[in-house]
């Protein structure tokens, strides 16, 4: 099956339905082995990269990640079929935030915005981690346009590539203690999840709910992880 068609062949009710909920899920299988791999491969080359960052120079935690200069047809694909289907969950929590920004129904059009409010660098990236490595709590805004849900595909295999290294998300509701949530996901998963805020239901309507992501300590192995964000950078 072609990428869109996996794509189209998700449960994006469920997927939905728990972004809702918890503000992160996982989409289920989605890429391949063999595309996992290939992807992974590409980190090692120095063409096709527009910046290298080394996580302990910034604080960021340890590690290094890349960002594309362009992005190899199957980046490209899954960026622009899983936008679309996302676009609902987004104008959903901004209404309900009583956010004004209404996002686009097609990657190319939001694209356009993100260029036009000076964000022309492609993030979509790829990340590498080693023993000891993990990634402190951030959150993945270039700009002050930012689309409010991204997705972080895991290329390598739990449990033979590398043990430990657990996708994080935590939220911070106002007046109360931070919520942890742990995203367990298999070779080919992605894990959709909220980039900034997204709205919790309150007895007096809806609220907002900030959030921020990171990876857990590496404890043996490699870990190898391709980040889609669907806004561009400053």
């Amino acid at each position: 099956m072609s990428i869109e068609h996996r794509i189209a062949a998700l449960d994006w009710a469920r997927i939905a339905a728990e972004l809702d909920a918890h503000g992160a899920t996982a989409t289920g299988p989605l890429l391949t082995p063999e595309e996992c791999r290939g992807l992974a491969a590409l980190y090692g080359r120095e063409e096709g990269f527009r910046s290298r960052i080394v996580m302990a120079r910034h604080g960021f935690g340890r590690g290094e990640y890349k960002y594309f200069s362009g992005l190899p047809p199957l980046v490209a694909a899954l960026r622009e079929g899983l936008y679309p289907r996302l676009v609902p969950v987004a104008n959903a929590w901004n209404a309900a935030m009583r956010l004004p920004r209404r996002f686009p129904a097609g990657l190319a059009a939001f694209t356009a915005e993100c260029h036009a409010a000076g964000q022309a660098r492609p993030t979509p990236l790829l990340l590498r981690y080693g023993p000891g490595d993990y990634n402190c709590l951030h959150q993945d805004l270039y700009g002050d346009l930012a689309f409010p849900l991204q997705v972080a595909f895991l290329l390598s295999k739990p449990g033979r590539d590398f043990a430990g290294g657990e996708f994080v998300l935590t939220e911070q509701r106002p007046r109360m203690q931070s919520r942890a949530e742990v995203v367990p996901l298999r070779q080919g998963e992605g894990v959709v999840f909220a980039v900034h805020h997204r709205p919790v239901q309150g007895t007096r309507g809806p609220y907002r709910v900030m959030l921020r992501h990171g990876v857990s300590r590496i404890r043996a192995g490699e870990r190898f992880t391709l980040g889609v964000i669907f806004h561009d950078a400053r």
